[in-house]
């Protein structure tokens, strides 16, 4: 197989692609020959993939001897998962002490526009192993839905700094998130948004890093899950690793509590229509696990499954087994929208319902919950920073105990703004 000409990214992702259609069928050890071996220039901006057993931890990858040695080895690989991980990170500062970390994804941008426009926050570090300084400005000056970044002027000071403004942002290229000095930059909260370190065993790597506390911009099978608004007093100070949950329960779990504290719910089915999010398709492509999932994101409405109504149960435990839910995947690029259809316990019209709903937008769930009676329409709620927005006009009952509410969220931006809020709690009951 002779890839001498091939580029690192192409390379690892025919490669991949090979080991996902059966094109490389591993047996106890797996060996890959090739004829020719790749220059020996270093790409510190492109390490490695990583190998990974199926719930299993990272080991060192073969890859990463791909430019010495001519044969790469996988022991016992019978099992094993190629990982493109982008591990990408940044680092922010709350006031001088607390401090979090966010993947520089499309959440983690936008975490790090919330906290340049925080008086509380402080960006310190960004950590991205994958792309270049010069790159990692561009992305974050510009953004097809929220817009060029006017805030501040963002420069390159020299390849381990940025400037936002005549503030200077240290840049790390570690890919181990255990090898980033968390603890030198001053991090005390990581925010875990690479989409990979999802569970407590992994997200604990940030904390062998210098990190105290970890918070997970993603639901968890086992970290505890904290929606702001709904469950966030039931943090205590002990705890080092949560999960900020999904876009989706932090949309419904607000709603569902207004309801379920009110009127009572018996059980419901939820319905999000999401936003194309970056694990879809442009074009039709491989998908093995979801088939409709691997069908063009912008030509197609495509059903799948959500664990976000699931997820309720474990943020409001009187609602657990009560509320379950799928996902259609719509062509759009930013705001989904909720329909919750549930029972109720107490007979109520749906006009005591909108009564409920707008009472604890203007009290308690103030900047969590929204209220809106007019007739408006996805784009209109791109950067709302709430996490659910009630449309009073889009709902209908059936009668006083059967009744579908529907909720907007742009999971972008209302999601990056719990994100900061949950750390902002967290920090208060140290």
């Amino acid at each position: 197989l002779d890839l001498f000409s091939f580029p690192d990214i192409p390379l690892r992702l025919f490669l991949y692609w090979l080991y996902k259609t059966g094109g490389i069928k591993p047996s106890p050890p797996l060996h890959i020959r090739f004829q020719t071996l790749l220059p020996s220039r270093p790409v510190p901006s492109q390490p490695p993939i990583s190998v990974s057993r199926r719930g299993g931890s990272s080991t060192p990858s073969p890859w990463a001897r791909l430019r010495s040695e001519s044969t790469v080895s996988f022991p016992s690989p019978s099992r094993a998962h190629l990982w493109i991980q982008r591990s990408v990170l940044v680092c922010l500062c709350f006031d001088s002490t607390g401090c979090f970390c966010s993947g520089f994804g499309r959440i983690g941008r936008l975490v790090a526009r919330v906290a340049l426009q925080s008086d509380d926050v402080e960006l310190v570090a960004v950590n991205d192993p994958f792309i270049t300084t010069e790159y990692m400005t561009y992305m974050f000056k510009y953004d097809t839905v929220h817009g060029h970044w006017k805030h501040s002027d963002i420069k390159l000071k020299d390849d381990k700094t940025l400037l936002f403004g005549e503030k200077p942002v240290t840049v790390f290229g570690v890919r181990n998130p255990e090898e980033i000095p968390w603890g030198e930059a001053g991090a005390d909260y990581v925010v875990e948004s690479t989409g990979v370190f999802t569970d407590k065993d992994k997200a604990a790597a940030h904390l062998k890093g210098g990190a105290k506390k970890v918070v997970i911009s993603a639901p968890s099978k086992d970290a505890p899950m904290f929606v702001v608004g709904v469950n966030e007093d039931k943090y205590t100070s002990d705890v080092n690793i949560v999960s900020n949950a999904s876009c989706t329960t932090n949309c419904l779990a607000p709603l569902a509590k207004i309801i379920n504290d009110n009127f009572g719910i018996i059980e419901g089915l939820m319905t999000t229509v999401h936003a194309i999010t970056a694990t879809q398709k442009t074009v039709d492509g491989p998908s093995s696990k979801d088939w409709r999932g691997g069908r063009a994101a912008s030509f197609n409405i495509i059903p799948s499954s959500t664990g976000a109504a699931k997820a309720v149960g474990k943020v409001l435990p009187e609602l657990n087994g009560k509320l379950t839910g799928m996902s259609f995947r719509v062509p759009t690029v930013d705001v989904s929208v909720v329909d919750l259809t549930v029972r109720t316990e107490k007979a109520a019209s749906y006009d005591d319902i909108k009564k409920a709903i707008k009472a604890a937008s203007e009290g308690k769930l103030k900047g969590i919950m929204g209220y809106v009676e007019e007739d408006l329409v996805s784009t209109d709620f791109v950067g709302d920073s709430r996490s659910s927005i009630f449309d009073a006009k889009a709902g209908i009952a059936l009668n006083d105990h059967f009744v579908k509410l529907v909720s907007w969220y742009d999971n972008e931006w209302g999601y990056s703004n719990r994100v900061v809020d949950l750390i902002r709690h967290m920090a208060k009951t140290q």
